[in-house]
């Protein structure tokens, strides 16, 4: 279950402390998910916003999060952090199944995929019947390292942009059809756009070095007024990587605002 809207900001709030990218710098490692620098196969499913590189409605925001990304790349190297390519930048509302669960899961059930997805439509569906339509506003709030990756921390510019999330991550989640093909919460809502991943750690790391990089980075965020990023969609992707996610035209979607 996600937790209140102000323990939410409270939460993230602290992720963005230096305090706590030291600590979380001391644990970090090289992603699975990538391999010479390039992406393994990693498949699953997942809601989200549409992709940067389809969403017009956050460019100015995007064009931001790319100019963030850069920042981190050319301090780093590239034989260290691996960007994701800026095309694929998005929110992601609820993770579903991914990886080796998912590869069981359609193991067991040929059907698994087709069912996943009307379940899913029912989900949107019920959200549609309970909440009102409207645009959710959220904002970037900073720099959080994770132990192989590191993402950009958004919060919601309001209680009804959160509790809107909320709704739609709670009419996924208790669905029993959804449940009853294994589909759970496994974490709390922690909004981000992932900016790459972690490649190879080198013992002589400086991660005192890295974490006032990272800090001096969201001290200059702090200083700015950065564009808001507008949810307009939640679209059912199925991802193969962590750099391909791709959806059919009949695949359901919740609208906001319109």
């Amino acid at each position: 279950m996600d937790e209140s809207y102000q323990d939410y900001i409270n939460r993230v709030a602290r992720l963005t402390l230096p305090s706590a990218c030291a600590m979380q710098l001391q644990s970090i490692q090289h992603s699975p998910k990538f391999a010479d620098g390039k992406p393994t196969s990693f498949p699953g499913y997942s809601v989200i916003t549409p992709l940067a590189g389809e969403d017009t409605a956050n460019d100015n925001f995007y064009r931001q999060i790319e100019t963030l990304q850069r920042q981190i790349s050319q301090q780093l190297g590239a034989d260290f952090f691996i960007p994701l390519p800026p095309a694929s930048f998005h929110f992601t509302l609820a993770d579903l199944i991914w990886d080796e669960s998912y590869r069981q899961a359609v193991a067991a059930n040929p059907k698994f995929d087709e069912e996943l997805r009307q379940q899913v439509a029912a989900s949107f569906q019920q959200y549609h019947a309970e909440s009102s339509n409207q645009s959710l506003a959220w904002q970037l709030w900073g720099l959080v390292t994770r132990p192989r990756a590191i993402m950009a921390c958004l919060v919601p510019k309001d209680q009804e942009s959160y509790q809107s999330v909320v709704k739609l991550r709670r009419a996924l989640y208790q669905n029993a059809g959804l449940i009853g093909l294994g589909i759970e919460q496994q974490y709390d809502l922690t909004a981000h756009i992932t900016l790459g991943y972690f490649n190879n750690i080198p013992d002589s790391l400086n991660r005192d070095r890295l974490c006032i990089v990272l800090s001096q980075i969201n001290d200059r965020l702090v200083e700015s007024e950065l564009p808001e990023f507008i949810i307009q969609q939640a679209q059912l992707r199925k991802f193969e990587n962590m750099t391909q996610y791709d959806r059919e035209a009949d695949w359901a979607v919740v609208e906001f605002g319109g």
